[in-house]
């Protein structure tokens, strides 16, 4: 998976919209190959955001849990340590 796309579900505060275009922006960065497309590409690479955008929040929201929501500044500073653990920074 790539890692600039984060979980998304079961937080507090719940995802916003900007969260969920940004994932779907590099969700659509890494299958096409590309960081910013041609001009004959473009209209087809930002499309295809709009529509992940919207089936990604389409799915957040029909999911369901009993977990309690997650905190997003601990699960930021758990990812930190974590990433500070794997690359000695």
């Amino acid at each position: 998976m790539c890692r600039n796309i984060k979980t998304l579900f079961n937080f507090d505060p719940p995802v916003t919209d900007d969260e969920v275009r940004a994932a779907s922006l590099q969700f659509v960065r890494k299958i096409s190959g590309f960081n910013k497309p041609s001009k004959a590409n473009e209209e087809a690479f930002l499309a295809a955001i709009d529509e992940i955008a919207g089936i990604s929040r389409r799915l957040l929201r029909s999911l369901e849990t009993n977990a309690p929501p997650k905190n997003r500044e601990e699960e930021a500073a758990k990812a930190k340590a974590r990433a500070a653990e794997r690359f000695g920074d």
